[in-house]
């Protein structure tokens, strides 16, 4: 079964320095009928303008990732990590039993074009941790796994990303084991999911599918969220 979910009908928020929409229900926006999916609890599109930023708070027991799609992303947190993030690279962090953060835009002209994803790990009271990861080229590849294999940072939950570039008239496909859910996200472009086209901004969700194919109808970027439930 697929099920989409289209740019146009997620929720969202727009501040002076912000402008950002939700996949599933988010702060003061809420959906009952799209809570997360799967492993995913939230997966929101930001555009953040130059200088802006969301100040130091608090996370505990979520794994988060960040994928920069444009510009950078200034992280600090409270234990002692810090890091300008550029695109083409994913932030990973276990919130675990508490941490504080801050991310903010680092430049004075250009906006961060980033997706922000939170994943409930597989136990609560995980000892908080940081990790980054270069996203080899503009190569779809495996970027977060359970186990950090092919070099991808390390996620506490049985949960495959990939992510990266497809070019026009390609094709990733991927076999998925019995009871397993996808999710995919279009970052850029149009693609077609299973046959069905979806331009950037749409995610679908695919319950009880044997394979989640992802055809680039032009250059595209996706992310592909292989959950075993």
């Amino acid at each position: 079964m697929l099920r989409i979910r289209l740019a146009q009908q997620r929720g969202g928020n727009e501040l002076e320095w912000l402008k950002t929409r939700f996949a599933f229900s988010f702060d003061r926006y809420y959906d009952p009928d799209h809570m997360g999916f799967g492993h995913l609890r939230v997966l929101n599109e930001d555009w953040i303008s130059p200088g802006g930023g969301f100040p130091m708070h608090p996370h505990r027991d979520m794994e988060i990732v960040t994928y920069i799609l444009e510009g950078a992303l200034e992280h600090k947190d409270s234990t002692g990590h810090g890091a300008v993030i550029q695109a083409g690279r994913v932030q990973r962090m276990t919130a675990g039993t508490g941490i504080l953060h801050s991310e903010f835009n680092p430049s004075e002209t250009d906006t961060t074009h980033l997706l922000q994803i939170w994943i409930h790990p597989r136990r609560k009271g995980l000892a908080p941790s940081y990790e980054e990861r270069k996203i080899t080229g503009e190569a779809f590849r495996l970027v977060a796994s359970p186990d950090g294999r092919e070099e991808s940072a390390i996620i506490q939950q049985d949960l495959d990303l990939f992510a990266g570039r497809i070019a026009a008239g390609e094709n990733f496909e991927r076999v998925l084991a019995e009871g397993n859910k996808a999710w995919v996200q279009i970052a850029r472009g149009a693609v077609e999911v299973n046959g069905t086209t979806l331009d950037a901004g749409d995610g679908a969700a695919l319950s009880d599918e044997s394979v989640v194919c992802v055809r680039a109808v032009n250059d595209a970027e996706v992310l592909v969220f292989d959950m075993r439930m």
